[in-house]
C-alpha cells in the first residue's frame, strides 16, 4: 500500500492548489481525480465560460463597429468554432495543471476515490494511506424536481458549453452567476433568451441597485426578464420545450428549443465514504472548523463541499490555509465577509462586503457614495458607459463596509476594495490615494468622494 503525508481527493482549483502548497511545504503528496485535472472550474466552469464570453464580446464589437467610426461590411459567427475555441482553452489549462503536478512531484492517482477508516483512500480496488486526507470533491449542477435535466432539451451548464447547434430560443431558469453569464453569451450570439427568476430581482445576492442596473442593461440588449416567477412544469414531448411559468399574474407557457437549468449547485459528497468514516455532514455540507478539520482526526474538507462560499478562489485559499496549519505555521482563519464575488456577464458585476440593505438592517449609520460610468472619461471613450461603482462606509469610523460595481472590467477592479478592507482602510485614505486618469478604476475614488460630499466629476 502506497503511503503519503497528504492525499487530496479532487483536483479542482481547491484540490490542485492544495496539493501544490503541500508539496512546497515538504509533504509527500498525491492527488486523486476521477475525470480531468483542474476539475469543473478549469474544464467546465470558470475558464471555458470566460472563453465563450470573450467570443461574445468580440462579436458585440463587430456588431457595433459603426459606434467606433469603423466599417465592417461582412461578419458572422461560427457557433461550432466558438465552442471549439472554448474547449481548446480548457484543454490547455488542464494540461497546465498536469505540468504543475509533475513539476511539484505530486503523484496523480486516476480514478474514483472512496474514503476508508484508518486514513485511507481506495481507488479502483487499491488502497492508499496518508497522515492527512483532504476532501475537495467540489459540486455539480443542482436539479429541481420540476425541472429534471435530460441533457438534450433541459440542460445544465456542461451541455450549455458544448451544444452542437445554437438554439433559436432559450429559457434560462435562475439568474445567479451561471444564469446571467449564459444569458449574455447566447443573447450576443443571436439566441432569443428569456431569464426566469424565482425571487423578486435578478442576481439576488447583489446590492439592489446592481440588480436594477443589470435588468435595464439586459432588457436593452433584448433579453426578456421574468422575476417573481417559477417554472412549475416542462413538456419535452414535442419538437422543442414548453415551460409552464407561474407568475404573479397567473400561469404562462413559454416555448423554446432548450431550457437551461441554472438554479444552483449540489455538493459532490455522495458515495465517497463519508458515512463509513463517520464524517459529520449537515444540509449537503461537510462540517469543518476554522482550519478545515472534520470531526474525524486526519480528515479535512475544503471548497464547495463545506459551508463557505462556493467560489474557486475561496477553495484555493481554504486549501492553502489547511495545509499551512498542518505544517504548523501560524495562520489566521479566513474572513468570509471579505470575499469578492464576480459575475462575467455584460456589464460585469463585482462586489465585496455588505450591501446597503445589509448595513442598514444591522443598524449601522452609513455613508453611501455612487459614481456612474456615464460620467467617466475612460468609459465614454471605450463606449462602455453602463453601470456604476457604489461604496458604503461606516459614518462614525470610516470603515469600508462594502463595495458594489457593475460595468466593463469591474471584475479586475474589485481587488482594490478587498485589499483596502483587509488593511482596514478608511474612506479618507481611499479618497487621498491618487488614482490614475483616465481609467475605469478612478470611479472608485469618485464614488468615495460622493460618499463624503467631495465628488468633482458628477
Amino acid at each position: 500500500m502506497s503511503k503519503y503525508d497528504i492525499i487530496v481527493l479532487g483536483s479542482g482549483p481547491g484540490g490542485y492548489v492544495t496539493a501544490i502548497r503541500a508539496s512546497q511545504l515538504g509533504f509527500k503528496t498525491a492527488i486523486v481525480e476521477k475525470e480531468n485535472l483542474g476539475g469543473v472550474c478549469l474544464n467546465w466552469g470558470c475558464i471555458p465560460t470566460k472563453a465563450l464570453l470573450k467570443s461574445a464580446q468580440v462579436f458585440e464589437y463587430l456588431k457595433h463597429a459603426d459606434d467606433y467610426g469603423l466599417s465592417v461590411k461582412e461578419y458572422d459567427k461560427d457557433f461550432t468554432a466558438v465552442v471549439k475555441r472554448s474547449r481548446g482553452v480548457a484543454d490547455g489549462m488542464s494540461n497546465g495543471v498536469k505540468f504543475l503536478m509533475k513539476k511539484n512531484k505530486i503523484d496523480v492517482i486516476e480514478g474514483f476515490g472512496t474514503l476508508k477508516t484508518g486514513k485511507k483512500i481506495e481507488v479502483d480496488g487499491k488502497d492508499y494511506s496518508a497522515d492527512h486526507i483532504i476532501i475537495a470533491t467540489g459540486s455539480r449542477s443542482r436539479e429541481l424536481p420540476s425541472l429534471p435535466q435530460d441533457g438534450k432539451k433541459v440542460i445544465g451548464y456542461r451541455q450549455a458549453m458544448t451544444l452542437e447547434k445554437q438554439p433559436k430560443k432559450m429559457i434560462i431558469v435562475g439568474s445567479g452567476a451561471i444564469g446571467v453569464e449564459f444569458a449574455y453569451f447566447y443573447n450576443s450570439m443571436g439566441t432569443d433568451v428569456t431569464v426566469v427568476e424565482y425571487l423578486p430581482r435578478i442576481v439576488p445576492v447583489e446590492d439592489e441597485d446592481v440588480s436594477k442596473q443589470l435588468e435595464r442593461s439586459f432588457k436593452k440588449s433584448g433579453i426578456k426578464v421574468m422575476t417573481s416567477s417559477e417554472v412549475t412544469h416542462v413538456d419535452t414531448s414535442g419538437k422543442g420545450v414548453k415551460a409552464t411559468v407561474k407568475t404573479s399574474k397567473g400561469e404562462e407557457v413559454l416555448e423554446a428549443d432548450i431550457v437551461l437549468s441554472a438554479v444552483g449547485i449540489k455538493s459532490n459528497i455522495e458515495n465517497i465514504g463519508l458515512e463509513d468514516v463517520g464524517i459529520a455532514v449537515d444540509r449537503d455540507k461537510i462540517l469543518v472548523n476554522d482550519y478545515y478539520q472534520t470531526n474525524i482526526p486526519g480528515y479535512y474538507a475544503i471548497g464547495d463541499v463545506t459551508p463557505g462560499q462556493a467560489l474557486a478562489h475561496v477553495a484555493s485559499a481554504e486549501g492553502i490555509l489547511c495545509v499551512e496549519k498542518i505544517a504548523g505555521q501560524h495562520v489566521e482563519a479566513l474572513d468570509y465577509g471579505n470575499v469578492p464575488g464576480c459575475t462575467y456577464c455584460s456589464p460585469e458585476i463585482a462586489s465585496v462586503g455588505l450591501t446597503e440593505k445589509q448595513a442598514k438592517d444591522q443598524g449601522i449609520d452609513i455613508k453611501v457614495g455612487k459614481f456612474p460610468f456615464s460620467a467617466s472619461g475612460k468609459a465614454s471613450a471605450s463606449g462602455a458607459k453602463d453601470g456604476f461603482v457604489k461604496v458604503i462606509f461606516d459614518a462614525k469610523y470610516g470603515e469600508w463596509l462594502g463595495c458594489h460595481m457593475i460595468g466593463a472590467g469591474v471584475t479586475d477592479m474589485i481587488a482594490e476594495a478587498v485589499l483596502g478592507r483587509k488593511l482596514e482602510t478608511t474612506g479618507h485614505e481611499v479618497l487621498k490615494a491618487i488614482h490614475p486618469h483616465p481609467t475605469m478604476s478612478e470611479a472608485v475614488m469618485e464614488a468615495v468622494a460622493a460618499a463624503y460630499d467631495e465628488v468633482i466629476h458628477l
